[in-house]
């Protein structure tokens, strides 16, 4: 028997701080988080600029942020999962944890500073540089039995996570999972998206824009609980939202470049509206990838158009990482949670950086401003290097779907 997918609990965290209400000050205010990077020196670099986390609005529980410093993926992960999991109202004690993370690259680094100083290196967030390492971490800091997995395919990790979560709910192979992802702006790989010349030197990026120049890099990280409907129901948990489909493929197109025409995120996309049971013209809104590359939102552009067919010029399509940065792995979990608040708020969040849309990307694109709107399903799209490609359908909370409200904004965590 098939299992509808609700979800019940999000944490979330991005360079404007924590919980929803950041969310909603932020990107739904038409507000970005880039700054100067303070965390390290960017003067062997050609890009200044990341969407990082530096004390300013709402603070992670029990976590300390400070003048150059940078919160560790675990730890960030871990207030996300207690406030999902406090918003759920559920322990979960038995759920898997699956979890987007290409590992805490910070900790290599202070490994070899404090070698250098005489101190000697923390072994347990030292092993945080292993992917496995961190939902490891995250489970038994909770007391989560279930079965734990680290997906490290880039940009659609999170997005992948919460798929294979949906997919174990909703074949019956586990009833509640712990799912989400993490990454945070490091010098490593900051330097090396700058030398592969991805990122703009602008203090914004542009997705869509004819002027675009590249992407940049945020901190992000966002835990969801997923269980089964009947479940929640059962227990009188609060229904967030629904799940109702999930789509991955690949184009095998190029090691970093994506399809021109965005075949393989096209492909994930009708997969994940075919198990939603969904036409096309039934989505009203498309979170998009849109990373404000040259090619990328070609791409992408392409993809809608072929998912769409003539519909496409009707249907509102924003990219918010024009406010969020990039967040690699942690990018889908992020954007899940931001569609989620744009079904349950009915508004849609805007397009930052638009100054001369490019009429290769010609879409319905919300510029600068959140658009109100009354959706019941949206797409979330998100593609990664080496030609992986995911999609997320989320359905807004139904009229039936009771229980106490426990959609906290600020988590006693």
């Amino acid at each position: 028997m098939a299992h509808e997918v609700a979800i019940t609990g999000y944490g979330v965290f991005t360079g404007f701080g924590f919980g929803a209400r950041a969310l909603r000050e932020g990107v739904f205010a038409g507000r970005s988080a880039f700054r100067p990077v303070t965390r390290f020196d960017t003067a062997p670099f050609h890009a200044t600029y990341a969407a990082e986390y530096t004390g300013e609005g709402p603070g992670i529980p029990g976590v300390s942020v400070g003048p150059g410093s940078t919160p560790g993926q675990s730890e960030v992960l871990l207030a996300c999962a207690r406030a999902a999991l406090e918003m759920a109202g559920t322990d979960a004690v038995d759920a898997p944890v699956l979890i987007g993370t290409n590992g805490d690259h910070s900790t290599g680094r202070r490994f070899w500073e404090d070698r250098r100083a005489g101190r000697a290196p923390g072994a347990v967030r030292s092993l945080d540089s292993l992917a496995g390492r961190i939902p490891q971490r995250i489970a038994e800091d909770l007391g989560l039995r279930g079965p734990r997995l680290a997906f490290v395919n880039a940009c659609v990790a999170a997005t992948n996570a919460i798929a294979h979560a949906a997919r174990l709910i909703h074949s019956g192979a586990a009833t509640t999972v712990v799912c989400g992802g993490a990454s945070m702006v490091t010098e490593d790989v900051f330097a090396r998206f700058d030398s592969g010349k991805a990122l703009t030197q602008e203090a914004a990026v542009r997705p869509f824009s004819a002027d675009r120049s590249g992407l940049l890099q945020g901190d992000g990280a966002a835990v969801l609980v997923l269980e089964s409907a009947a479940l929640a129901a059962a227990r009188g948990a609060r229904i967030l939202g629904r799940v109702a489909g999930w789509g991955m493929a690949s184009d095998a197109h190029h090691v970093v470049q994506p399809h021109p025409q965005g075949a393989g995120l096209a492909a994930a996309a009708r997969i994940a509206l075919r198990r939603a049971g969904l036409a096309p013209e039934r989505i009203g809104y498309v979170n998009a990838h849109g990373t404000g590359t040259p090619l990328g939102d070609v791409a992408e552009t392409s993809a809608l158009r072929t998912v769409f067919g003539e519909h496409v010029s009707r249907v509102p399509v924003s990219s918010t990482k024009g406010s969020t940065g990039h967040m690699l792995e942690a990018t889908g979990g992020v954007e899940a949670v931001i569609t989620l608040l744009a079904l349950q708020d009915g508004l849609l969040p805007p397009t930052l950086g638009m100054r001369e849309p490019d009429p290769a990307c010609a879409l319905d694109h919300i510029p600068d401003t959140a658009r109100p709107a009354s959706v019941t399903y949206a797409l979330s799209l998100n593609a990664a290097f080496g030609g992986v490609n995911a999609a997320l359908v989320l359905e807004r909370a139904r009229p039936t779907d009771g229980g106490e409200p426990n959609d906290r904004e600020e988590p006693t965590v």
